[in-house]
């Protein structure tokens, strides 16, 4: 029987795919407790065009994310830091810092968990991060730490 899943089934599919699911399995056990639905003509229908928009917003997302790649590539963030012998820094830049930094420099609103860095950054100078904009696509940011 064919079903269009409306929850993740383990073994199964994903949420919105259409699959063969026995049927047995598919009247005991996936209808009666909502986690999909039977593929009729009018629900193959609405699942298509619900399909057809799922796919035109990601693509939406996608291009608004590489324009913001692009933005953050151009940017550079410049942040003062108290620093000791040799350009340590007492203390450390996080990616706290460097969301806060961002937002009120150039007003791109970036969450700091989007940021990877390997470790707080602990000496003056120049240093690049990497910046999650969507799955798959990162932009490199410029970090300037400069002696307050």
């Amino acid at each position: 029987m064919k079903v269009i899943l409306l929850k993740d089934v383990k073994g199964l599919g994903k949420e919105g795919d259409m699959v063969n699911a026995k049927d047995g399995y598919a009247r005991n056990y996936l209808l009666p407790k909502k986690f999909a639905i039977e593929a009729t003509p009018a629900n193959t229908k609405k699942w298509k065009i619900d399909m057809k928009n799922k796919k035109q917003k990601e693509k939406e997302e996608y291009e608004s994310a590489l324009k913001l790649k692009e933005k953050i590539e151009n940017s550079t963030v410049e942040l003062k830091s108290k620093a000791g012998e040799g350009g340590r820094l007492f203390g450390s830049i996080t990616s706290k810092d460097i969301s806060g930094a961002l937002k009120k420099q150039h007003n791109i609103d970036i969450d700091k968990k989007k940021i990877e860095m390997d470790d707080n950054i602990k000496s003056l100078g120049v240093t690049t991060v990497e910046v999650k904009v969507y799955p798959e696509t990162t932009a490199t940011l410029r970090v300037k730490v400069v002696e307050k």
